[in-house]
């Protein structure tokens, strides 16, 4: 597989040899070194189909780049992940709600690192192609612009809550286990618990307000989106 690959950070001995790996594995190479080259290489086209960003660069944090570049709806789709030394579960969290699609922590293996990218850059593919909108009783989803609006106003998710909510949604009627869900939509390399699973569910139905009962919570076994949306939310949508 093929693709783009954007390298952002200020370790130069690290960004070549990741350069040169990746270029071996056919892949286009850009690099930068601080947050402000990161965001103009991201900017150029053809866009980056993915960007390895570490979290500690000498102008801005990584997570704000990653803030920066959801915000904008060419970049959206942009898979991350985020390198970094720090290895707090806190610091995952973060990395996740902001939009990375994985974390890694240094130091860490660049074969291991390039099996990453290949895997991200298939989970992403898939859902960067889906573009119909999806309705659902009170729910609207646009899969392509990831948007989110209940009763016709938009509800603003992260892209973790987003990525969520499409994971359920496209497995209706079916429950998801906790660790199911840590594995493909969190990424099975992750690390984090099977509590933050339960936080972000719970923060999603907060935000989804209405029609936050279509995601039920299957006791001792996960969680999963309901097959048919009640007949009075789907008079209402």
């Amino acid at each position: 597989m093929s693709g783009i690959v954007l390298i952002v950070d200020d370790e130069q001995e690290l960004v070549h040899s990741l350069a040169w790996n990746l270029e071996r594995e056919g892949y286009q190479v850009r690099t930068a070194i601080t947050g402000a080259q990161a965001l103009e290489q991201a900017r150029k086209e053809p866009r980056p189909d993915l960007i390895v960003l570490d979290l500690m660069l000498p102008d801005l944090p990584g997570t704000e780049i990653c803030r920066r570049l959801r915000a904008e709806a060419s970049l959206r789709d942009v898979a991350i992940i985020m390198v970094t030394a720090r290895d707090e579960e806190i610091d995952r969290v973060v990395g996740f709600e902001v939009g990375a699609d994985d974390y890694v922590t240094k130091p860490f293996s660049t074969r291991e690192l390039v099996l990453r990218i290949r895997a991200v850059m298939r989970r992403a593919r898939p859902a960067q192609a889906e573009s119909e909108r999806v309705v659902f009783g009170r729910l609207r989803v646009d899969p392509a612009a990831h948007l989110t609006w209940v009763d016709g106003v938009e509800v603003p998710l992260t892209a973790l809550e987003f990525k969520l909510l499409a994971y359920l949604m496209a497995r209706k009627g079916r429950v998801q286990a906790r660790e199911t869900l840590l594995d493909e939509v969190w990424g099975i390399s992750a690390g984090v618990t099977t509590r933050t699973v339960d936080t972000h569910v719970k923060r999603l139905r907060q935000k989804l307000g209405a029609a936050g009962e279509y995601v039920e919570t299957r006791r001792g076994f996960g969680y999963r989106f309901r097959q048919h949306p009640p007949k009075t939310d789907e008079a209402a949508g």
